[in-house]
């Protein structure tokens, strides 16, 4: 069976810890036993899993809340997804020079183009953004530390759930299953 790729939203920020080995012992709990983790920030490699999408999301967010008595969204992509995220990266120089400035936000759901220019408005930086799919990157020239981007955008209640990652941590991934 093809490997998934699922990303836990909002957890090692605020308190809300899950380490390496919560995130390895949810998934060897649900039947994965050859699951795999990148860094501590929720990112998770499953085989084996016969459900994607909505249905895998759903699993993994209910084993999470019985564990550990927290509930939080997961992002699943398949790797043709993952390998379409790679390919549709408007950002293609910003990817070569400085990854770690270009995040790709996974959203459970695509971004309304109408929420899409709320959050252009927002931008008072240099940071640019696109939506493709279910996926919104943003550019972040001269880094995230600074932006009032995210802060700007809370503001306005209309965030879609979702996770970022950074350029080096999407290609990690990718490595991971095989792209």
């Amino acid at each position: 069976m093809s490997p998934h790729i699922a990303l836990l939203r909002a957890v090692n920020v605020g308190g809300r810890k899950v380490l390496k080995d919560d995130m390895l012992g949810l998934a060897r709990g649900l039947g994965f036993d050859d699951a795999r983790t990148l860094l501590a920030s929720g990112n998770l490699v499953l085989w084996g899993a016969a459900e994607g999408g909505e249905a895998l999301e759903k699993r993994l967010e209910d084993g999470l809340e019985k564990r550990m008595g927290l509930r939080t969204d997961f992002m699943v992509r398949s790797p043709a997804e993952l390998k379409a995220v790679i390919a549709a990266n408007p950002y293609k120089e910003q990817a070569k020079t400085r990854p770690n400035h270009l995040l790709v936000n996974f959203l459970k759901a695509p971004i309304a183009q109408a929420d899409v220019e709320i959050l252009r408005a927002a931008i008072t930086g240099p940071e640019t953004l696109q939506a493709i799919g279910r996926e919104l990157y943003i550019d972040f020239p001269i880094g995230m530390a600074d932006s009032l981007l995210d802060r700007e955008w809370k503001k306005t209640k209309r965030q879609p759930v979702g996770t970022a990652r950074n350029w080096n941590t999407v290609q990690k991934l990718a490595q991971m299953v095989g792209l």
